[in-house]
Parts: C-alpha cells; sequence; structure tokens
C-alpha cells in the first residue's frame, strides 16, 4: 500500500479529530435534552407540589372562616335571621355565586343565603358527606356534582356546628369554581403547560386550557388510573386534546382533590432539533476550516515540537552530566569525611535528582505538589506505608518551587528518621497542605506532625538541616518554616508563596 503524503495525512488527522469532537458534541446535545427533561420533570413536580399548598392554604382559609361562623351563638340558638349577617359578610370574600347552606342530619336546609325562605328548596342531594360530617364532626370536601339550587356544577366545603358535644347541624359552602381557576391561572409558568385539578374521582373542576370544555369531565384515561393508584407520581400522558405530556401529580391530604400538571413534549423535543441543527452546521463548518490550514498549522506545530523536544534533551542531558560531575566532586571533597555526612551530602543529592527526574518526566513543565512528596518520601513507605501519611488538595508548582519543596520534605524526613517518628518502629508522620488566601496571594503551608517516637527533647544547637529549611523557605520561597518540639512529637510548618507552573 503506498505511503499518503503529509497533506493527506495531516487532513486525515484533522477529519479524525473533528469527526469524534462533532460526535461528542452530538452527545452532549442528547446529554443535554435528556438533563432537561429531567429538570422538566422536577420543575413539573415542585409546580404541583406549590399549587397544592396554595390551593390547601386557600381551603383552610375558608374551612377556617366557616368554622368561625359555626361558632356563632345565632347559629347555635337557631337564629338564621341573626346568622345571615354574618354569613354575608363571610360571603363578600368570595363573591355573588358564592353559597352558604346550613342543614340537619336529615338533609333538610335551615338557611340558605340564597333565599329567606328555605322551605321552598330542595333537600340536600350529597347525603353521603353529610354523614360523614355528623358522624366524624369534622371538616369534610365533597367531590364534583350537579347542585340542585345553583343548577350547576360544584364542590362544597361541609363544617359541623357543634353545641356540648354534639353536632347540631351542616354548614355547607359552594364556593365559585371561578376561584380554583383562577388560582391555576397565577401558578401556570407558561402557555405550554396543562393544569388540572380533579376530586377524588378524578373528576376535572378546573383546567388550563379549554376548562369550558373539559371540567366535570373525567381525567383521561393515561392520566385517571394512575390517579386512583398513586398520591404522587410523574408519568407520560396525553391530554385530553390529545397533546403529549410530562405530567406529574400530588393528592392533597386535606381535601383528597389531586392537583396535575403537565409540559408539552414539544416543548422539549424542538430545543433538541434545533441543537442539533447549530451542532451540525458548526461542525461542518469547524471541518472544513481545519482541513483547509491542517497543512501549514500543523507543520508548523511539528516543526515547534521537533525544536522544543530538542531542547529539552539538550537540558536533560546537560543538567544529567552537572549532576555527575557535583557527584564526583562530592566524593573526591568527602573521601576523607565521615560515612554520615556523606550520606547526609548524597541524600540531599538524591533528592535533587529525584525533582530533576519529575520535571524531565513533565518536560520542564511543573509537577504536582502530591507527585514530588511521593517521590521524596517513598523509602520511608517501603516497609511500612501506613506509617507516613499525606494529604492534601492538587497543587500545581513551578519548577523552581518542586526543586527547593523537593530538598524542604527531604530535611524533614530525614530528621524524622534520625532523631523523631521515624526512628522507631511505632512512630507515625502525617503531612498535611492546603492553599491559603493572605493579602490576595495564594500561599501554601504545609504541617508536618510527628507522633509516637522517642520523647521530644529540644536541640542544643541547630544543624545544618534545619538552617537549610529555615534559608530555603525564607530566601527562595519568600515563606518561612518553624519547627515546634512539643511533647507529643515535633511539629514542622512550611509556609511559601504560590506562583504558576509554567
Amino acid at each position: 500500500m503506498p505511503k499518503l503524503s503529509l497533506p493527506v495525512r495531516l487532513a486525515l488527522l484533522v477529519a479524525g479529530t473533528m469527526l469524534p469532537l462533532f460526535v461528542f458534541a452530538v452527545g452532549i446535545v442528547f446529554s443535554n435534552y435528556e438533563q432537561d427533561r429531567k429538570d422538566a420533570t422536577q420543575h413539573v413536580l415542585e409546580t404541583v407540589r406549590s399549587i397544592r399548598l396554595v390551593l390547601d392554604a386557600e381551603m383552610q382559609r375558608m374551612t377556617g372562616g366557616l368554622q368561625v361562623l359555626a361558632l356563632t351563638d345565632s347559629l347555635r340558638e337557631g337564629d338564621f335571621n341573626g346568622f345571615r349577617r354574618m354569613a354575608a359578610g363571610f360571603l363578600d370574600q368570595y363573591g355573588k355565586d358564592g353559597v352558604v347552606v346550613v342543614a340537619n342530619r336529615d338533609g333538610r336546609r335551615l338557611f340558605s343565603s340564597v333565599t329567606a325562605d328555605p322551605e321552598g328548596l330542595p333537600p340536600r342531594s350529597n347525603r353521603d358527606i353529610l354523614e360523614k360530617v355528623f358522624a366524624t364532626k369534622r371538616p369534610h370536601y365533597s367531590n364534583l356534582f350537579f347542585g340542585a339550587v345553583k343548577q350547576q356544577l360544584i364542590v362544597t366545603v361541609e363544617v359541623p356546628v357543634i353545641r356540648d358535644g354534639e353536632v347540631l347541624y351542616d354548614i355547607s359552602f359552594s364556593p365559585p369554581l371561578e376561584i380554583f381557576q383562577a388560582i391555576i391561572e397565577n401558578q401556570r409558568p407558561s402557555q405550554d403547560w396543562t393544569i388540572s385539578i380533579f376530586d377524588g374521582q378524578g373528576i376535572n373542576f378546573a383546567r388550563i386550557p379549554n376548562p369550558e370544555q373539559t371540567i366535570g369531565k373525567q381525567a383521561s384515561p393515561s392520566l385517571h388510573a394512575a390517579l386512583l393508584r398513586n398520591a404522587e407520581a410523574t408519568l407520560p400522558t396525553v391530554s385530553l386534546n390529545g397533546v403529549p405530556l410530562i405530567t406529574s401529580f400530588t393528592r392533597s391530604s386535606l381535601t383528597g382533590w389531586t392537583v396535575a400538571a403537565g409540559i408539552s413534549e414539544s416543548s422539549l423535543v424542538a430545543p433538541l432539533w434545533r441543537n442539533l441543527a447549530i451542532t451540525s452546521a458548526i461542525g461542518g463548518i469547524l471541518l472544513l476550516v481545519g482541513l483547509a490550514f491542517a497543512v501549514r498549522m500543523a507543520t508548523t506545530i511539528a516543526r515547534g515540537e521537533a525544536l522544543h523536544d530538542l531542547l529539552i534533551e539538550e537540558l536533560n542531558h546537560r543538567v544529567k552530566n552537572t549532576l555527575a560531575i557535583l557527584q564526583s566532586l562530592a566524593i573526591q571533597t568527602f573521601r576523607s569525611a565521615s560515612s554520615a555526612e556523606r550520606e547526609k551530602f548524597e541524600g540531599r543529592l538524591g533528592a535533587l535528582t529525584e525533582a530533576h527526574n519529575l520535571l524531565s518526566s513533565e518536560r520542564w513543565q511543573g509537577s504536582e505538589l502530591q507527585d514530588v512528596i511521593t517521590r521524596v518520601l517513598q523509602p520511608y513507605r517501603l516497609n511500612s506505608p501506613d506509617r507516613v501519611r499525606a494529604s492534601g488538595p492538587k497543587v500545581p508548582l513551578s519548577p523552581r518551587l518542586a526543586v527547593v519543596l523537593s530538598m524542604i520534605v527531604h530535611e524533614i524526613a530525614t530528621n524524622a528518621a534520625k532523631y523523631g517518628a521515624l526512628s522507631n518502629d511505632t512512630g507515625t508522620v502525617a503531612l498535611d497542605w492546603e492553599v491559603i488566601e493572605d493579602n490576595a496571594r495564594r500561599k501554601l503551608r504545609m504541617v508536618w506532625t510527628e507522633s509516637g517516637g522517642p520523647p521530644v527533647t529540644v536541640p542544643v544547637q541547630r544543624g545544618f538541616g534545619s538552617r537549610l529549611i529555615e534559608r530555603s523557605a525564607r530566601d527562595q520561597l519568600d515563606g518561612d518554616a518553624t519547627v515546634d518540639f512539643l511533647p507529643r512529637g515535633v511539629v514542622t510548618t512550611v509556609t511559601c508563596a504560590l506562583e504558576e507552573a509554567s
């Protein structure tokens, strides 16, 4: 197979890069769509809960007003003429279509706000709820039914009138259905929403849109069965108008009524197709532009990378040669020194070498503090990894900070191995760090805490390692280092100014 030319290979590289990005972008669009569906579903559920709370608050206000009427002496004593003035004050809150009725256990109307002579009115038709009020001595809320007096569909709030612990009458209020219609209209987020209030049997008595065509009708088949099974749920449904919806509903424990709201599927799908079209157009344009500039730009980048790699290799070669010369000079210089002194110097040189190796692997673009600490402390973790714990956030370091901090941590660990917690079999060390803000500058604070080591004594004089730690922190890191010789163990704190890794 003939070898492809460089421009063709670069064009394939751009295409191979762009196409996965395009697929990824399409995936992001679908992911956003799914997230939007989840958010919409949650929003629908939160909306119906909010409407239910508003509805419950309104019904509690109605019920409270009726309970106040039920406590009046005129009603308890059968003075219905005196009671009429109080009932009129209550009805003023709800407009001319509200009706208050007082009935006895047999359903006979003793009082009606629509007429001064209730004798000619038919008895109460919804006797079941009347019996519940007399039996339970508690307020109840009816399903939707046809009112004989108002000659229209109504719901009622039923409150007992109690004297000496016995129910004398039932006071009933049929509020205008426009009250419930106003509640859902005020709570409707947008025109894409369908909101309904159902009675305990799943019959609409408030709805938007098209209330005239739907009030008094049963919920759609896809929703009605779920209403009877669950107190709260979210599911896909089809409205009475044939519109696919994402619907949530929740039942009121106060009234037994259910608030349902749905957002049309089309309002969610339309943005999906629009975003896909935009993504496809942008992806195609970017692909063409990338192919047009592929050869020139990629060639320039390739030349720059080649020169960069050459310089890095040259730098690594020279640094390694310098370290090798330095090690040779040290061997010659310390030929007559004690083995302990040679080990100290070789350890420091080794820490410098490890920092260089880490930076070389990162092509001298800096490194992570965690990686620097891991390399320095690795010898102390070989036999007992749990004795040395290091934790803290990710902190990128410039090459200069990486080298100096590696030397400081090495000195601290060496002191712990000789005199502190790492000099016996039971001591432990914890190295924690954090980034703090100090006068709009970011600083790194490292705390080395020892415990379980030999008894701590304050040294008479400070060694070279301690001076190296303090001077490095002060002169090279624009910070400070403190050592506290506490009874439980040595605590070393190093603070330095951070600079961006280049």
